[in-house]
């Protein structure tokens, strides 16, 4: 009867909760990813340096919004689902904005119709 947990693995394989909620602020909204990629390449900022940054930030995911330690790791990056998925997504339909969502909850500019002349 005894031996090791059969749950004990399962704990190993989550997230920190606190790592996943810091990481999740990090990445730029669907809206300004969709945005980002509209824009012709003349218009598009060349990548800068910085030190802070896995390769320095060189390598970059534009549709992921994430930056890679060297072209290796993006090129494998390039070929995985998730990534693949996010592409799907950014070719599809324009993602809804805050505007979009105040909006539908009425917390918009009102519509008070047509401005009548006034009297004087």
């Amino acid at each position: 009867m005894g031996g090791k947990c059969p749950h004990r693995s399962v704990k190993k394989r989550r997230y920190s909760h606190k790592q996943f909620r810091r990481a999740k602020f990090l990445v730029k909204g669907d809206d300004a990813v969709y945005d980002e990629l509209l824009k012709p390449e003349e218009q598009r900022k060349e990548l800068p340096v910085d030190e802070d940054l896995p390769g320095m930030g060189q390598y970059y995911c534009m549709h992921c919004d994430r930056y890679f330690a060297n072209v290796t790791v993006r090129d494998e990056h390039f070929k995985t689902k998730k990534h693949r998925k996010r592409v799907k997504i950014m070719m599809g339909p324009r993602p809804h904005t805050q505007l979009d969502a105040d909006l539908a909850a009425g917390m918009g500019m009102p519509d008070n119709g047509p401005k009548l002349m006034s009297m004087s």
